[in-house]
């Protein structure tokens, strides 16, 4: 699995993959409006703070992660994607674990934080997998289609890989 910088020879991908307005909603929130558009992909991707990545495996496009940088050491996960055909597999949990290594390394992030919706179970299930906790639920904050949908807001606090995990990584 790898981790590439989103560009925009890969927004058609991301287009297809977004194709109903309640999809569009639950992986970008009120960020994005549908249907998707390069216009629309590029303004937000090209903000100096965002880091879009597309996700490969076995040579396919599977899926979608960004990191937004809040401070220097503060980076919040954001708009994750595993197309529909590739969900199940334990995808979604290796690409946020290359992100994580990634914002450790890459990015000196020591602080990762990330929002999800309160009934996407299966989401927030890998989040707390990986070591997120729920610090707080905003609620009545986000709607649709005159719907509320309670946002949970979730921390990781980044520490310097232990000799014990580079030893792992290594083998």
């Amino acid at each position: 699995m790898r981790l590439d910088e989103f560009t925009e020879q890969n927004f058609d991908q991301l287009i297809q993959w977004i194709n109903s307005e309640e999809l569009n909603y639950l992986w970008g929130g009120p960020n994005y409006t549908f249907p998707l558009t390069h216009q629309k992909i590029r303004q937000h991707c090209s903000k100096q703070d965002v880091f879009p990545f597309l996700c490969t495996f076995k040579g396919q496009n599977v899926g979608f992660v960004e990191l937004i940088k809040k401070t220097d050491h503060h980076f919040r996960i954001c708009r994750v994607f595993i197309a529909h055909q590739y969900r199940g597999q334990g995808l979604s949990a290796k690409m946020l674990n290359q992100l994580i290594a990634k914002a450790r390394t890459e990015f000196k992030a020591t602080h990762l934080s990330l929002a999800v919706f309160e009934h996407n179970i299966a989401a927030k299930h890998c989040y707390e997998s990986l070591g997120f906790k729920t610090v707080s639920i905003e609620i009545g904050t986000r709607s649709f289609r005159g719907k509320n949908w309670d946002l949970v807001l979730m921390d990781k606090a980044l520490t310097q890989k232990t000799s014990k995990e580079n030893a792992l990584k290594e083998a």
